[in-house]
């Protein structure tokens, strides 16, 4: 997997590949990465890269000329003439959600080609000319394309294989529909908190059963449209969504006893 980013402002994401796992994966050779300042493509002596919007409006909006002249030096050709085993990305608020789902997707290229927007954005005639996808990092502003375009690198080089140990990644969050289950470490005590017993147990499939019903739970408390949309897919086994059911009664049952009891309080 090749990571090219577009930027003006390389320095932010040479950081994040010059360290940790990422610099390993690069070491191997599992991973190669190339930034490419777009400055380097103006051609007037300010190296001037942005320009206000036609229409008028608050802001500055990146010019077209330099951007086209990095996309097309690192090989990406007009659409629909897409360069082979290079996907071009625009990271913007207003692209699609990326999910893991799209982040799985996206580690199987050969290429992503990144262009991080600053300002108001970039010209919408590079999007229509040279991008196959805009994606949102989620529903919220950012001022640096780069912070966007560090997250979808973050999330996609992990799961190209040889990265991490594949066992590492079966139960993270998302990767089934669920959230993660809680964890601990030493010390068996913390300032009176101790550590469940079953994970002290040794007993294997007492182990299992505990994170797996924990991360139904939290995945129920804290996300329960995955509950819902891992239903409606058809995702959860048997064995998960007998889970569900049973967690979902004991909390409904809890509620009509609280409720019953509110009303005993009251004199109803």
């Amino acid at each position: 997997m090749k990571y090219t980013v577009l930027t003006l402002f390389p320095e932010i994401t040479d950081a994040f590949f010059a360290n940790s796992i990422m610099a390993k994966a690069i070491k191997k050779g599992i991973i190669e990465y190339q930034a490419v300042n777009i400055r380097d493509f103006t051609t007037d002596k300010h190296k001037t890269c942005d320009d206000a919007p036609y229409g008028g409006g608050p802001g500055m909006l990146m010019l077209p000329e330099p951007l086209a002249g990095a996309l097309e030096a690192v090989g990406v050709s007009i659409k629909p003439h897409a360069a082979k085993g290079k996907r071009v990305v625009y990271l913007s608020p207003s692209g699609k959600p990326f999910t893991q789902e799209l982040a799985r997707e996206l580690a199987g290229e050969q290429e992503l080609i990144l262009i991080c927007g600053r300002y108001e954005g970039i010209d919408q005639r590079i999007i229509d000319r040279y991008t196959d996808d805009e994606i949102s990092v989620g529903d919220y502003v950012l001022s640096s394309g780069e912070v966007a375009a560090l997250t979808v690198i973050d999330a996609t080089y992990r799961l190209v294989d040889s990265v991490i140990c594949a066992d590492s990644l079966s139960e993270e969050s998302f990767s089934d529909g669920l959230l993660e289950y809680p964890q601990f470490t030493r010390p068996e005590v913390f300032d009176t908190m101790r550590v469940p017993e079953v994970l002290l147990s040794g007993h294997h499939e007492q182990i299992r059963l505990w994170r797996l019903e924990k991360r139904v739970e939290k995945t129920l408390l804290q996300r329960p449209d995955l509950i819902q949309r891992g239903r409606e897919l058809g995702i959860f086994n048997k064995e998960i969504n007998s889970i569900i059911d049973r967690l979902t009664f004991l909390t409904k049952r809890g509620g009509e006893i609280q409720g019953e009891d509110d009303e005993r309080n009251s004199g109803n």
